[in-house]
């Protein structure tokens, strides 16, 4: 029997997988057995991510993600595809939130939280699923938020992007859903990422874990493996879906439920 989570001779695609989240998704694939092909905007980043998986035996390569327009993104695809001759796993978890209040929300910051966030969900999606309908064989995932439900000062314009996203991904699993091809998301709530932007400062992370049921912040780990089990074969029947991992932060009406309850 097919041990679970087992992704051998499985091809992935995997976008923004040179760190954080990204990082623990393209380890976890590629130690259960898949081939992962990391695509991430900084290069540099991604190779020498690369390299430290191969030194471990992990059959992982690169391929260059620098920009975000249809054609581009298709070439992307193509280029996986004429590597391996196939693509499985389909993973786009780069993302970004260029924080703006709204009265100070420009064409510019708009354009990037939505097309790093949604646009180019949209297009990779388009151009992988030719791919996977030669085979019947298909998982299509994206990393969301529980922004898309829930936000802060700021964000409104992210979490419209990640609202987009989870409505796309409904669509899109309807339509494929005789074609082998399941298509999810997963929405991380506060999720550790050391050294990168204001909200990761140790005095943050103590502070948000203090509203977090569960008492602690998210690990990329965490997101990784609920990555891992949509991308298998156990998770065949599973589409159109959301699975938010964020230590019950969307469970409490307020902080303020939090602190009354474990004060």
């Amino acid at each position: 029997m097919t041990p679970p989570f087992d992704l051998t001779e499985r091809v992935a695609l995997v976008t923004g997988g040179g760190r954080g989240i990204g990082a623990a998704i393209v380890t976890r694939l590629a130690e259960a057995g898949a081939r992962v092909v990391i695509a991430n905007r900084s290069q540099d980043v991604a190779d020498a991510f690369a390299a430290d998986l191969i030194r471990r035996g992990l059959a992982v390569s690169t391929a260059p993600f620098d920009k975000l327009d249809r054609s581009a993104l298709g070439v992307l695809v193509d280029c996986v595809t004429g590597r391996f001759g196939r693509l499985d796993i389909l993973v786009h978890n780069a993302g970004g939130c260029p924080w703006a209040a709204l009265d100070d929300l420009d064409e510019d910051k708009l354009e990037e939280a939505l097309s790093i966030n949604l646009t180019a969900a949209i297009w990779l999606i388009q151009a992988a699923v030719p791919h996977m309908r030669i085979r019947r064989y298909g998982r299509i995932l994206v990393t969301s938020s529980i922004s898309s439900r829930l936000t802060m000062g700021g964000g409104a314009h992210y979490s419209a992007a990640k609202a987009g996203v989870n409505a796309f991904i409904r669509g899109a699993a309807f339509e494929l859903a005789r074609d082998g091809i399941t298509a999810n998301v997963v929405e991380p709530g506060f999720i550790a990422k050391p050294g990168r932007g204001s909200l990761s400062t140790a005095e943050n992370l103590s502070r948000i874990a203090r509203h977090v049921p569960m008492g602690r912040i998210g690990t990329a780990d965490d997101v990784a493996y609920a990555m891992l089990y949509l991308a298998s074969e156990q998770a065949s029947y599973v589409t159109g879906q959301s699975i938010v991992v964020d230590g019950g932060t969307t469970l409490p009406e307020t902080g303020f439920a939090v602190e009354r309850q474990w004060s």
